[in-house]
């Protein structure tokens, strides 16, 4: 396999690429574009594209329960099946990994998921993803929420909430690690971080949208991330599509295709362990590994902050 530019995923201590495949565009129908994962042909191009990507080096693979009710997650069950380190066999069978199987899977496929922070039934939620994953564990599981209100947060934190079931989840040998996802950067994520219970931060971080990360201050969630020692993956890094349809409305007759540029602002940026990226083809994998390659590409973000010349 193919060794692309990786990192070290925080607390986790695995190496995994830099660049991620999302599993949004798998399973939601008509997200960004026309598509059903319900057509076989579209479903058949999904399912090449996650096994040429695993084939070309990308070992990080994000996916969710809500991804069209668990379509997301059946589409990478059937592309990753013998290619993930522990296929299922039966359900709770392996324990936990020890230290040993640990580091030899430092370039094996890193597969994650998510359950929702209202999820009634986690431990049925992580259970179903298991299956529909076909593996007996996952590599991570992340709290699936966006805005978390102070009734999302006691939801998550409470004892006997969201968190403490996927720690039991853990201890159980279901998962192996713990992570959030957000679009905001309110004093709850702060809240979670400052916890020291979450590994991983799956967070909105992109060209338009860079309140996680200001250098010239510095402030941010991704800035106490990382001082908590958390690995850190940024969604929409090609802006789910916005900045590109504000550049059709002010210039309608521009043909250029901003997608390599966008994705070079997330990886310029150190603090970024992974940029996750929605892809359906095989040529879009292979023209986000060509900008992964492309180091040259990197930008001085600390320097593109600068207001005044020297």
């Amino acid at each position: 396999m193919t060794i692309l530019e990786s990192a070290t995923l925080g607390a986790t201590n695995r190496t995994v690429s830099r660049l991620g495949f999302g599993g949004a565009p798998a399973g939601l129908a008509n997200y960004l574009e026309k598509y059903s994962p319900e057509q076989a042909d579209q479903r058949e191009r999904v399912i090449a594209a996650i096994q040429h990507a695993t084939g070309s080096g990308v070992t990080y693979f994000d996916t969710a329960a809500a991804y069209g009710k668990g379509e997301s997650e059946r589409i990478f069950g059937e592309a990753l099946v013998g290619r993930v380190a522990r296929p299922i066999d039966v359900l709770h069978a392996n324990p936990p990994p020890s230290a040993a199987e640990n580091s030899s899977e430092q370039n094996s496929i890193f597969l994650a998921t998510k359950v929702a922070h209202a999820e009634p039934d986690v431990r049925g939620s992580v259970e179903r993803s298991l299956r529909n994953l076909r593996v007996d564990s996952v590599d991570l599981v992340q709290v699936h929420g966006g805005s978390y209100t102070e009734a999302d947060e006691h939801a998550v934190m409470r004892p006997g909430g969201v968190l403490e079931t996927l720690e039991k989840a853990r201890d159980d040998g279901l998962i192996r690690h713990i992570g959030f996802t957000t679009e905001d950067q309110n004093s709850a994520v702060y809240r979670f971080i400052g916890s020291g219970r979450f590994e991983v931060m799956q967070v909105q971080y992109n060209l338009l949208f860079q309140h996680p990360y200001s250098p010239d201050r510095p402030f941010g969630c991704m800035i106490a991330a990382r001082d908590a020692g958390m690995g850190i993956v940024t969604m929409r890094s090609l802006t789910s599509g916005v900045f590109q349809r504000w550049m059709a409305v002010i210039r309608p007759d521009d043909s250029f295709d901003y997608s390599a540029a966008l994705l070079q602002f997330n990886l310029s940026n150190p603090l970024v362990d992974v940029a996750l990226a929605g892809m359906r083809t095989c040529e879009e994998v292979d023209r986000n590994i060509a900008v992964l390659n492309d180091t040259a590409g990197r930008v001085d973000l600390d320097a593109l902050h600068q207001k005044f010349v020297p």
